[in-house]
């Protein structure tokens, strides 16, 4: 059982900061996964080119940013963490708050860009079960 249960109206005092705070994070991850294909397809290159020459200060410039973008992911995570929200889904920005529905521990389900508080599902569920509250 968690901790604290949210009502509807706890979470959407939080969408502001939620929205913010998620779509930071969807923007880093993102920017990370352009960065990680970039990586993998110069590697792919001199792979398949039996060896090469690479361009060592583009390769240490792309790591260091991959590694500040994935820091500034998981700091975006721990802050929701610390509202109480489990994110679950970074590509389409889902975060599910523990919820009492008659009795039965669910989770308050919101996604970014959503204004309000609108769906539940239970806890062995996910995103494609959403209820209506």
């Amino acid at each position: 059982m968690a901790e604290r249960h949210f009502t509807p109206a706890e979470v959407e005092a939080l969408i502001g900061t939620l929205t913010k705070l998620m779509g930071g994070v969807m923007a880093a991850h993102a920017e990370a996964g352009e960065v990680r294909e970039r990586l993998r397809a110069e590697h792919q290159r001199i792979t398949m080119a039996g060896g090469g020459v690479i361009d060592q200060a583009a390769w240490r410039a792309d790591t260091e940013l991959l590694t500040q973008l994935t820091q500034r992911v998981q700091r975006g995570l721990e802050k929701i963490v610390e509202l109480g929200g489990a994110p679950k889904d970074l590509g389409l920005g889902l975060v599910d708050f523990p919820h009492l529905r008659q009795g039965e521990e669910v989770n308050l389900c919101w996604k970014y860009g959503e204004s309000s508080i609108r769906y539940w599902h239970g806890l062995d569920e996910g995103y494609a079960s959403r209820k209506p509250l």
